[in-house]
């Protein structure tokens, strides 16, 4: 999938059809002349469901259709027919899908089961015939309920990506080129800032024909967690990833305070990320010789307060070892 086919984010409106009226029918038949109220119930509205479909991965098809109204219910009729009920309108959306109230910006529901359906718009009910309200002193009531009218609103669609291990690092980190050396993804690689503007999704093949699913991240930014950068429009991402593999150059200037930066970035946009399992990879590792490597790691094992590996996609040094280590975290 391309990069201009991702879409994480859609405004649409939604509107569920209105009740039908009830009917206000008199029984008239040859030899019976006051047959008596047998008006029908109108039929209920159509709702708006949200379902969750597995088999989507972005919201691309919610893209050029912005509108979605459920069919209107029929009006009842007599003999005490009720009206058929409005046709109910699917919207489908991929797995990790929140809605909000696009005013209001409160979150109205997540979908995260393949199947799931949630009614985000009820259809009016239909209103009940005459026959409901006739009595000893009242035989012949003349009128009947109108359907309940019609629920619309604005609502806005934001997908986190469900991956098993999330890339979480600056700009120009290696992000893409490691995914892209991991898997069969190409995302766009070159050699300047923010070159990702889409997170990116490849499946990494591991022994005995077993895989996992890893997520390249639009690269963070000190203050992203204040939407610097690309701020919210990709942090929200990370939130649904199992791991997060933080993804550092061997050429930084301080590795610790790069971890720690983007350790604080995660915190500061929700806190939970914290109790998530972390790993560190210490990328283009080709870049170090044996000496340059050794002070390295005497420097890392002192400062570092998790686990980290040295890497390197250019020469897949590091990448067997790095599978290794992702599939038990993930298996643990």
């Amino acid at each position: 999938m391309t990069e201009g086919n991702f879409v994480d984010y859609v405004k649409i409106y939604v509107a569920s059809g209105k009740g039908g009226q009830g009917s206000a029918h008199l029984r008239r038949e040859k030899f019976v002349e006051k047959g008596g109220p047998d008006g029908g119930d109108g039929g209920r509205g159509g709702h708006v469901i949200i379902r969750g479909n597995s088999n989507l991965w972005t919201l691309y098809h919610l893209k050029f259709k912005r509108h979605f109204k459920a069919g209107h219910g029929e009006h009842g009729s007599k003999s005490r027919s009720t009206g058929a009920d409005g046709k109910d309108t699917y919207i489908d959306v991929p797995l990790g899908a929140v809605i909000r109230d696009s005013e209001t910006k409160e979150v109205i529901f997540e979908i995260t089961d393949n199947g799931e359906e949630k009614i985000i718009c009820e259809g009016g009910l239909g209103g009940r015939g005459n026959w409901h309200f006739k009595s000893a002193t009242r035989q012949t009531p003349r009128y009947a309920q109108p359907g309940l009218p019609l629920q619309e609103r604005n609502i806005t669609l934001e997908l986190k990506v469900l991956a098993d291990v999330g890339l979480v690092g600056f700009p120009n980190a290696g992000k893409s080129t490691l995914l892209s050396v991991m898997t069969s993804a190409k995302p766009k690689i070159a050699d300047y800032e923010f070159t990702t503007l889409k997170p990116n999704l490849g499946i990494v093949e591991y022994r005995d024909f077993q895989s996992f699913v890893m997520a390249d991240i639009p690269g963070i930014i000190e203050g992203a967690a204040e939407g610097k950068g690309l701020g919210y429009y990709f942090l929200r991402h990370i939130e649904r990833n199992s791991t997060l593999l933080f993804l550092i150059p061997a050429d930084a200037n301080d590795i610790r305070k790069q971890y720690d930066i983007l350790l604080d970035e995660l915190r500061r946009y929700n806190p939970e990320m914290l109790d998530k399992d972390r790993l560190i990879a210490i990328s283009k590792s080709d870049l170090l010789d044996d000496e340059l490597k050794a002070e390295l790691k005497d420097e890392l094992d002192k400062s570092l307060p998790i686990d980290y590996l040295f890497i390197s996609s250019a020469t897949q040094q590091g990448l067997l070892e790095l599978k290794d280590k992702l599939w038990e975290i993930l298996n643990n």
